[in-house]
């Protein structure tokens, strides 16, 4: 019999699908498909490492708490893990989230707070300082805090990295992504600039608005890319910067004439906008050079 022991073992092994019609190019370009993952993105994944390096280390003990601020993603991947090994959750989200998100994350068996969209992330009433306080006052309770814990980078150095090796055969030059916290990037980049002898060319997709670099962390110090895409709120592809240190041209023509494209991924998949608008860092682009 072929069978999966519980719906944790099904995270991961997600498919790279070819793009054929969004975008025209000489280029192959391939996506990954995060949203296969059970909780219907790439958070998935560093969700469980999160939970399981704090079992290891004995920050997270049996009929425990987890206490974490979240924008629904990491908040489902998280309520996977919970339901699974027995602990409770706990869910600090802003009022901007959907319905249907805050829904879900209550179904799933989370307690959910939500907070203030328009304060500074320090004020005691954001959904981070909503977080960390109900951490303190909560016993037994573990606070992952996505943005700074290096499982985050690590659940995509050990998984995601490798499964694009594999699937490419090796033969990946360029890879895009979205960020949030940027451990997907942070984590995919440096398994594979130190797999491949060729360099491999690395760009980060943001809301420039919400640049990741506004807010320092542990995970996005790391961050090795050559190449931004800013994004505004509606989609649209407001620049592109270099960022490699020699200011050398990071793309060939056939993979730049398709980035001005990789944001509208959506109409592979049939996905309405304002969906694919909340859920763009569950894709990610994979290049393989007309050259190789």
């Amino acid at each position: 019999m072929l069978f999966h022991k519980n719906i944790l073992e099904t995270i991961g092994d997600t498919p790279l699908v070819r793009l054929n019609k969004v975008i025209s190019t000489s280029a192959m370009v391939l996506a990954k498909i995060e949203s296969f993952n059970p909780g219907h993105s790439t958070k998935d994944r560093m969700a469980l490492k999160m939970i399981e390096d704090a079992e290891k280390k004995g920050i997270l003990k049996k009929g425990g708490t987890v206490i974490e601020a979240t924008s629904g993603n990491t908040g489902m991947g998280l309520a996977l893990a919970c339901i699974n090994k027995g602990y409770n959750l706990v869910c600090t989200v802003s009022d901007k989230q959907s319905k249907e998100k805050i829904d879900i994350l209550k179904a799933m068996g989370a307690k959910v707070y939500v907070c203030p969209t328009n304060v500074h992330p320090d004020d005691p009433k954001s959904y981070y300082s909503v977080s960390r306080s109900l951490y303190k006052e909560i016993p037994n309770s573990f606070y992952p805090n996505q943005y700074d814990n290096l499982s985050n980078s690590e659940a995509h150095y050990e998984t995601t990295g490798p499964e694009i090796w594999k699937q490419t055969n090796g033969k990946i030059t360029h890879f895009v992504v979205g960020v949030g916290t940027g451990g997907t990037i942070s984590g995919i980049a440096k398994f594979l600039k130190e797999k491949r002898e060729v360099q491999i060319r690395i760009a980060l997709i943001q809301e420039r608005i919400n640049s990741i670099w506004k807010k320092p962390s542990l995970i996005n110090k790391n961050i090795q890319a050559e190449f931004v895409i800013n994004l505004a709120p509606s989609g649209e592809i407001l620049s592109f910067d270099l960022i490699s240190s020699s200011g050398e041209k990071v793309f060939d023509d056939s993979a730049l004439a398709a980035l001005s494209k990789i944001y509208f991924i959506k109409e592979v998949i049939g996905l309405e906008r304002k969906y694919f608008e909340r859920n763009f860092r569950s894709f990610n682009l994979v290049f393989k050079s007309k050259h190789q």
